[in-house]
């Protein structure tokens, strides 16, 4: 009989209710200060993180492969037999090569899927939701691993910053395009390319028309289909708000959850980040 565990990293931000709920294992990276290292969600909260950010920029680092190969020997001596792997995207952070080393040392004892989302925080969250239904459903580990592929293909993921400092610190967007950005107050509306890295999908000028946008993306989506809505943010709570009365009233949302991004998100985007995913159902 199969027992699979459902893996994935702390940049998720999944919901302690639903880690319990589907049993669901983390990996945590971390944040590097100076003085201190911190563990991504467990012992630093994303406030204390954005209220240091004009101090220190901290930087972040991957779960090793020493921690990736720790958890899977626990799973093996909890009797699991199938893991199943679902991470941030392989274009923003080399977590993903963790896992597979680790699935690679332990594949006589376990067998594992590990899947590149291609997308990151709980756009990753709802796969990882979906995939712990199908588990508690008894579904096969096979049935599993051909239906992540379409979970992502169902996936759409949207969002925008209030500045972009620190996509430019990480080396995530052109200076020159940040620049020119910044001086015109165009808010770029960011999506992921086929690599998993972020890319331009619109700009617009003012925070106001960013949020217009966003709502007017993911009502194009739920125009055509019923499907679930997670909405992040790290301070633009006002935002958000007004982001979540645009999709509760909407009769083809079946899911709809508010969250904060992960102090690990936080430090690569910046506080005031406002993002937007949608699944089909």
């Amino acid at each position: 009989m199969q027992k699979i565990a459902l893996i994935t990293d702390s940049t998720c931000g999944l919901p302690k209710e639903y880690v319990d709920k589907y049993n669901v294992h983390i990996l945590r990276l971390k944040i590097i200060y100076k003085d201190r290292e911190y563990i991504d969600g467990l012992d630093i909260t994303p406030e204390e993180v954005y209220a240091r950010l004009d101090e220190e920029l901290p930087t972040t680092s991957m779960p090793s492969v020493q921690e990736a190969n720790d958890l899977f020997g626990k799973l093996i001596e909890e009797n699991y037999t199938h893991a199943v792997v679902l991470c941030v995207s392989s274009g923003l952070s080399g977590t993903i090569n963790s896992f597979r080393l680790a699935a690679e040392n332990y594949q006589d004892q376990i067998k594992s899927f590990v899947f590149d989302t291609k997308v990151l925080s709980m756009a990753v969250g709802l796969s990882v939701i979906e995939v712990g239904k199908a588990i508690e459903a008894g579904k096969s580990f096979e049935e599993i691993c051909e239906e992540i592929p379409k979970l992502r293909a169902r996936t759409q993921m949207y969002f925008t910053v209030d500045t972009l400092e620190y996509l430019i610190k990480g080396g995530r967007i052109g200076k020159v395009s940040g620049g020119i950005g910044e001086f015109l107050n165009l808010k770029p509306i960011i999506t992921m390319d086929e690599d998993g890295k972020y890319t331009t999908y619109t700009k617009v000028r003012g925070t106001k028309q960013a949020l217009n946008k966003l709502i007017a993306l993911g009502k194009d989506i739920l125009d055509t289909s019923k499907g679930k809505v997670v909405i992040m943010t790290g301070t633009m709570l006002k935002e958000a708000e007004m982001l979540k009365e645009a999709f509760e009233s909407h009769g083809n949302t079946t899911f709809l959850y508010v969250g904060t991004i992960t102090p690990v998100v936080g430090i690569h985007s910046g506080p005031r980040l406002l993002a937007l995913a949608v699944m089909k159902d």
